[in-house]
């Protein structure tokens, strides 16, 4: 496989090459842990969980790192997010802390995103931001005022190379940029806090070289990938909406410290919007992914958001999920119908299709082709989601002809829903179980109404049978009797 991959570092596709030959190393930008996450987090963070597993499907070893931000994140108003948790429960801040780093995973294994490799929190790589300060210094690229100190941007002239924002167009003080700090403490507006003396009553500080204080919020990225990843490390993730001020100060302070080019690809999602506003908690305007799962299926969320390229903004809306919604249930039930089929065929062997066993397999190696072209390119999930509606209403002409399917071509087709609908995309549940609704479990209870169905039959009740047969085709479900018994397909 080929990948290529849009980097915002150069404004193009580029053919990705990893630094060490099967390996890919990722470190996306991960939550800042002060309440429950929200369905902007959980695009950021199952597109990233698409493109990994798209990675080990293509047989790379990927390490991925996801950081827990549990300081340093400061508000325009001078807050620490994590304090403004803390004041709003009343509760010690790692209280807070503790509450969302839980609950921010249960909503994302509830999203089947699988959990990074290495999650590291800010508040446990404090030394490790020091010495990267320490550095700085030592090699003039930031200095100290009254026990905070700040990076000199003007130091470091590719500053803006990732955003394309120059110097004189750069805002005053941007978010966790050291907005709390006097006008006359940094030489420049756009210097940045790399660590900020702490106040006797603030409780989130640790000893430095400086006295109390905290890290700034854009050291603990640089100092927590270059830790696990090294300078160099393949590819950078995380949402556009902080490419400036937090990207752009990730390069700038590592690179001023190592003297290396920090990551070499920058991969930058989209963001969720409502009436074309980015979702967030400080407008107000957010929804809680644990209140959405109690309205829709957690597959049909994942299938929202695949349904846009990662790279593009997508708008929220519940007309918006119930048509995902729907368009899910149309993607997965040829997935079922194959399924119920090899169920109920169990006996058939090998052979038995025989040109239909050839079609199918011939149909399922056209969907990996596409599937896999449209990952290659850019990890355009879109382009895969579509052939996989194309490739359903395929196999339903296929369940649908005269002649049976041998087990053969029906392993072949069930293996691309299985291979990308379920290990790819994660769109399509392998099997029932837990508490999630379960399109394997909807597949059950259409058996139960088939088995209805045949009793009423056994018993001469054909008016009772026909209406259980109408009803089904009135929900959108085809029942069809044939020697191998009655099965069933989305009509």
């Amino acid at each position: 496989m080929t990948i290529t991959v849009y980097n915002t570092l150069s404004r193009q596709k580029e053919v990705f090459t990893p630094r060490e030959a099967g390996r890919v190393q990722l470190y996306v930008c991960g939550p800042t842990v002060y309440d429950h996450a929200h369905l902007g987090h959980a695009k950021t963070y199952v597109n990233f969980d698409m493109i990994v597993r798209y990675l080990r499907y293509g047989g790379y070893k990927v390490r991925y790192v996801q950081n827990i931000t549990d300081v340093g994140h400061i508000l325009d108003t001078g807050e620490d997010r994590i304090l403004k948790g803390a004041a709003r429960e009343r509760i010690e801040p790692m209280e807070v802390v503790e509450k969302y780093t839980r609950s921010y995973f249960e909503d994302m294994a509830a999203l089947g995103v699988r959990p990074p490799d290495i999650s590291p929190r800010a508040s446990a790589h404090v030394p490790e931001q020091i010495e990267m300060i320490k550095a700085l210094l030592e090699k003039g690229h930031a200095y100290e005022v009254n026990g905070s100190v700040y990076f000199d941007v003007r130091s470091y002239p590719e500053y803006g190379k990732l955003s394309g924002r120059r110097l004189e167009e750069q805002e005053e003080g941007a978010r966790g940029a050291g907005r709390l700090a006097l006008r006359d403490e940094k030489r420049h507006a756009e210097d940045f806090a790399l660590w900020k003396r702490a106040e006797p009553e603030h409780i989130l500080r640790w000893p430095s070289p400086w006295g109390w204080g905290f890290p700034g919020w854009h050291i603990e990225c640089s100092a927590m990938s270059l830790k696990y990843l090294g300078s160099g490390f393949d590819m950078h993730g995380g949402g556009i909406d902080n490419i400036f001020p937090h990207n752009e100060c990730e390069i700038a302070q590592a690179e001023a410290a190592t003297g290396e080019p920090f990551a070499r690809y920058w991969l930058l999602g989209g963001s969720l919007t409502v009436d074309g506003v980015k979702m967030s908690k400080s407008l107000g305007n957010f929804t809680t992914i644990k209140d959405l799962l109690k309205r829709y299926k957690p597959e049909a969320l994942r299938f929202f958001i695949l349904s846009g390229h990662y790279r593009n903004p997508i708008d929220f809306s519940d007309a918006a999920l119930e048509a995902a919604s729907k368009g899910w249930e149309r993607l997965t039930a040829p997935a079922l119908a194959v399924r119920e089929r090899l169920r109920l065929g169990a006996g058939m062997g090998p052979g038995e299709g025989g040109g239909s066993d050839q079609a199918a397999a011939e149909l399922a190696a056209e969907a990996r082709r596409r599937s896999v072209e449209a990952l290659d390119d850019d990890f355009n999930a879109p382009v895969a989601v579509a052939a996989l509606f194309d490739y359903g209403r395929e196999v339903n002409k296929l369940l649908s002809a005269e002649g049976a399917l041998g087990r053969a071509g029906l392993e072949a087709l069930e293996a691309i829903y299985r291979e990308f609908g379920g290990e790819v995309l994660g769109i399509i549940p392998a099997q029932a179980g837990g508490g999630a609704a379960n399109a394997e479990r909807e597949g059950g209870l259409i058996r139960l109404v088939i088995e209805l169905r045949a009793q009423a039959r056994a018993r001469k009740d054909f008016a009772q049978a026909d209406a259980i047969r109408e009803e089904a085709r009135a929900l959108g479900v085809v029942l069809e009797d044939g020697k191998e018994g009655t099965t069933w397909r989305v009509g």
